[in-house]
């Protein structure tokens, strides 16, 4: 099977199974218009003809209900464009569930970039001791976070399972019940979800795919690189956001956080309840059962019960199992021994804590809760600032901040953001009690931009009582595109600081920094971010080394390109030696979690393909950038974000946003827990608007602005120029630039400007859209020109025939959309219309899910 070329499997096993299933899918009668599934497919005819022909999405629309349809006005007509996109949502699941049960036929579970394919090649080159000294510490950690990109109730991601798993066994009858169940489920939800919704449905992916996932890879290294022997270190970490990031979110109360955190503890006992029943079947011997017993007992009492007071640990449940190790060895021939290292391993890598609970919080917040802090402790006669704190210079200010040390009192502090800022560290202090240290030892400040944000956070830590050193990490976030420029000054000015240089030192020399891509692109665009974050990156590396220390770097790598997606593990391996790599740790979210880590086989591959692309960067290929490809990347980068500052700045921007893009209706959606922009203001203000509804809204319009604006202009520069070589040379001699233009051409592959043609005719925005199209078409020329190509994606088939059919399910969908919104603003235009425009309303946020799932492959 996997002799045949990858386009072919893909066709075979996914786009011919598509049609099949969705054939029968389409004739279920499981709504109340009996002949939805019959009308779906002429419309999604006329949609294709019509935008061939340039008409706009009402014609297209009036043009269906003229032609079949009878009765097309009012009610039924509203009627049927929601069941087509009911229809539609289903369309996409069902997709989905056929190319999940596909994965391992259309990709080389052994091939390039697997861990076996990196074995034998360091076998082949001579280089297995230094693959085996590479991975005593190198670590891929993986950070599950609740950003809202997809959008899937856990009861539907049960059926997407049990769809995969009916089609890989092909059990037609099953899939028939399966997609009768899909069309009789909700997708939507009444109500928004809590953190802590978002939480459970997260830890769903922890208990079914990672649990497992993760252990087969670290067992795959233990027995074929270390030929059986142990290793100290857990190679893969797991994050988590959902109930600790607060970083614009009212709703992660303290209680919240630590629910969460209690949930990922029961969790991954309950996980390790069943295996020791499991084991309890092949350990019959005496001495080894009697423990397994105990440990059982234990494990039940503490899955079932939450206890306040915790005397049972990581390293108690160790010990029992290493003393059953033993028996096994010395008195019975080591019988079923690997089934036990397997749990043993397990227990090593999850820990009482399964995944590492991450509290985020935004250095404004901070900063305002931290002054009001120092203030109540003055008024109260504390002595632990001085007097005249506030009037301290910054350095002075950071010397203070140094020696703080002390054990504060919430009930003392004035201001509700300054206890919930206080309480939760006191619930980090808590919950490392009970899930150990790396239940929750990372404090992420998001927006950071100075040395002083670093040390408030740094000094509050220390005024929560934790004796001898602080075992949390702090990270600061830079996200803009000063803030990465001044990163390495604000990290100089940490390092020289001797309290933080000894705290460094009892956290290992490391210091994790992240580097946000949502925020940059949305702030400088698509190239400046990225060339940023790899400057920031080199610079931050140069000064962490000089100090000896370990730099990490943490990427908010999002979902979309737009995001800081795209081929993640490409990415990874396009850095040089001049950046730090002994590990790759990275946030995933909604599409990318289920789409790349949704099951077991997506999984095992996607997490191998990190691990073997920090191999290939760090063992046996260097891609270096010279001073002429530098020179040129500069220069493009600068072009790139003066045209995309100026089409920011453009007087039509926001309010294109607002009233022709479906922004403000992602407000309006049940899809994440956390508000949309992080003001309460009526009015639009872009630095308050979170990169998710930014990116998402140019999305749903099919014109991907934060993928590729300025880029074409960037490269027109050098075409104008004569120049044009040089980039060729510089794209051929490059994974980095690659890479780069690559994920840019996937989001131009996601654009269809034919959508919204219709609003170059518009008296207000027609020449901003115009503006848009053209640097659109110029990027698409130059991007083919660059590479070579006739079409865009030409070299990843497999990928662009995806995209190609995910497309076309939501065609429909985008049409109705584009409709709806169209109708919105004419009803708009005089009184009386409230109740009209609400159904409208209602039909542009329901479009929104389908089109927000089907973009799953953006990573």
């Amino acid at each position: 099977m996997s002799a045949l070329p990858e386009l072919t499997r893909f066709n075979d096993n996914v786009l011919s199974k598509y049609q099949i299933y969705n054939s029968i899918f389409i004739t279920l009668p499981f709504d109340t218009i009996d002949n939805t599934g019959v009308l779906l497919p002429l419309f999604h005819k006329i949609c294709e003809k019509g935008f061939e022909q340039g008409k706009n999405p009402t014609e297209i629309v009036e043009e269906f209900f003229s032609k079949y349809q009878d009765s097309s006005e009012g009610k039924n007509k509203t009627d049927l464009l929601f069941q087509f996109i009911q229809y539609i949502e289903r369309q996409v699941v069902l997709f989905d569930a056929i190319e999940d049960a596909a994965f391992p036929i259309v990709n080389n579970m052994d091939g390039i970039g697997t861990l076996r394919n990196s074995k034998e090649i360091a076998i082949l080159n001579d280089k297995k001791e230094e693959l085996k000294k590479h991975l005593e510490d190198f670590k891929v950690r993986v950070v599950l976070t609740a950003h809202p990109t997809q959008f899937y109730p856990g009861s539907v991601l049960g059926i997407i399972t049990d769809l995969d798993q009916a089609i890989q066994n092909d059990d037609l009858l099953l899939i028939k019940k399966l997609l009768a169940q899909l069309g009789k489920t909700p997708f939507y939800k009444k109500t928004k979800p809590t953190p802590y919704d978002e939480a459970i449905s997260l830890i769903w992916y922890l208990e079914n795919v990672f649990y497992h996932s993760v252990p087969k890879i670290y067992n795959y290294i233990q027995h074929n690189v270390y030929d059986g022997h142990p290793i100290d270190n857990e190679i893969i970490d797991l994050g988590f956001w959902p109930g600790g990031d607060r970083d614009g979110n009212p709703f992660v109360t303290t209680q919240i956080t630590l629910d969460v955190a209690e949930r990922l503890r029961q969790s991954i006992l309950r996980n390790y309840y069943r295996d020791v029943r499991r084991l309890k079947r092949r350990f019959t011997f005496d001495g080894v059962h009697e423990i397994l017993s105990k440990i059982e007992k234990r494990l039940y009492k503490h899955v079932i019960r939450s206890y306040s007071k915790v005397n049972f640990s990581q390293k108690i449940l160790l010990e029992e199992l290493y003393a059953a190790r033993d028996i096994i060895t010395e008195n019975h021939n080591s019988l079923f021994i690997e089934e036990l290292n397997d749990f043993i391993n397990k227990v090593r890598i999850f820990g009482f804590h399964f995944a590492t609970l991450d509290i985020r919080q935004d250095s404004r917040v901070h900063h305002k809760a931290f002054t009001q802090i120092v203030e109540d402790l003055l008024a109260s006669g504390d002595a632990t600032f001085p007097k005249n704190y506030h009037q301290l210079s910054e350095d002075d200010q950071i010397k203070v901040l140094a020696e703080i040390k002390g054990t504060i009192d919430p009930a003392i502090l004035s201001d509700e953001m300054s206890v919930k800022t206080i309480e939760s560290i006191y619930a980090l202090k808590t919950i490392q009690q009970r899930n150990g240290e790396r239940g929750a030892n990372r404090y992420i400040i998001s927006n950071n931009q100075t040395t002083l944000n670093v040390m408030q956070t740094f000094a509050m830590l220390n005024l929560c009582g934790f004796e001898n050193e602080l075992p949390v990490d702090v990270i600061p976030l830079f996200e803009t595109v000063d803030d990465l420029e001044n990163a390495s000054d604000v990290m100089r000015t940490l390092y020289t600081n001797n309290t933080y240089r000894y705290h460094l030192s009892k956290r290992k020399n490391k210091q994790t920094i992240m580097l946000g891509f949502s925020d940059g692109t949305k702030d400088g665009g698509y190239l400046m971010a990225n060339w940023g974050i790899f400057k920031a990156k080199e610079a931050l590396t140069k000064i962490s080394r000089e100090f000896d220390i370990e730099v990490i770097f943490f990427d908010g790598r999002g979902g979309p390109p737009a995001r800081g997606g795209g081929k993640t593990h490409q990415f990874y391996a396009s850095l040089g030696p001049t950046i730090e790599d002994k590990e790759i740790q990275l946030t995933i979210q909604g599409q990318t979690i289920s789409s790349n880590f949704g099951t077991l086989n997506s999984s095992q591959y996607n997490l191998e393909q990190l691990i073997s692309s920090g191999i290939k960067n760090e063992v046996f290929t260097k891609d270096q950038l010279n001073d002429a490809h530098r020179t040129i990347i500069d220069d493009l980068a600068k072009t790139s974000y003066k045209t995309y500052v100026d089409f920011k700045n453009h007087p039509q921007f926001l309010p294109y946003l607002e009233q022709m893009s479906t922004l403000k209706y992602y407000a309006k959606t049940n899809i994440g827990s956390r508000p949309s922009k992080r003001s309460n203001s009526d009015t639009l203000d872009f630095s308050a608007l979170r990169a998710i509804p930014f990116v998402g809204s140019w999305s749903q319009l099919k014109q991907n602005v934060p993928g590729f604006y300025g880029v074409g202009t960037a490269l027109k520069k050098y075409e104008d120029a004569n120049r044009f070589d040089e980039i060729v040379e510089f794209y051929n001699a490059s994974d980095f630039l690659k890479t780069l233009l690559e994920n840019s051409m996937m989001s131009l592959t996601k654009s269809f400007f034919g959508l919204t043609a219709y609003m170059a005719d518009d008296e207000v925005f027609g020449e901003f859209w115009t503006l848009i199209y053209e640097e659109y078409k110029t990027t698409k020329r130059l991007l083919l020109k660059l590479a070579g190509h006739t079409v865009l994606m030409e070299n990843h088939p497999v990928g662009k025939a995806s995209i190609e059919i995910r497309e076309s399910i939501v065609l429909p969908l985008l049409t109705i959309q584009q409709y709806a919104l169209k109708k919105i603003q004419e009803l708009q235009k005089s009184e009386g219309n409230e109740a009209e425009i609400e159904i409208f309303e209602k039909m542009v946020m329901r479009s929104l899910f389908g089109n927000i799932n089907a973009s799953r492959n953006s990573a």
